[in-house]
């Protein structure tokens, strides 16, 4: 099992660390072999480069938001197709935006094999002068957000135990 989970998300513009804040408590605890857990912040270049690699799943973690309840936690699975049809434009390798990344990691040949979003719902995602630290609501969700992932990883292990595996010779 090869299972990447990549925090997404700028530390000085509000809840939009709440990718880096969940992947630093996850990063603390015990995971099941092949789990690779990383902080990439905004380095969207360093993602693309890493999603490259064969992992049979990636999970990011970001801040998204889609009109709900600041706090409110999303999965939202990866539509190949989808990333074909974003909007087109200059891939900026010092920005994070998720479609971006994956739109580069298709134009360098790569072919991600399952990709899922944890999302939360912001309150804040920027102040004109910065603002380091989570809204409250965001923050009373990363301990939920850990554990949503830590289940999407069991159910993928679960997934990948009970696949059968032809032993003929």
């Amino acid at each position: 099992m090869s299972v990447l989970v990549a925090g997404i998300g700028n530390i000085f513009l509000g809840d939009d660390g709440f990718g880096v804040e969940v992947v630093r408590r996850l990063a603390s605890e015990e995971l099941p072999l092949g789990v690779k857990v990383k902080d990439f912040g905004i380095r969207g270049f360093d993602l693309a480069y890493a999603l490259m690699e064969d992992h049979d799943l990636s999970i990011l973690v970001d801040a998204t938001p889609q009109g709900g309840t600041p706090g409110t936690l999303y999965t939202i699975e990866v539509d190949p197709g989808e990333i074909d049809r974003a909007e087109d434009g200059t891939i900026d390798t010092h920005a994070m935006n998720p479609v971006r990344v994956l739109q580069l990691v298709k134009a360098m040949g790569g072919e991600p094999r399952s990709i899922l979003v944890v999302g939360c719902e912001p309150a804040i995602l920027e102040d004109e002068n910065g603002m380091i630290g989570l809204s409250q609501p965001v923050e009373a969700a990363v301990d939920d957000a850990v554990s949503m992932v830590r289940s999407l990883i069991a159910g993928h292990e679960q997934r990948q135990r009970s696949i059968p595996i032809d032993a003929t010779v």
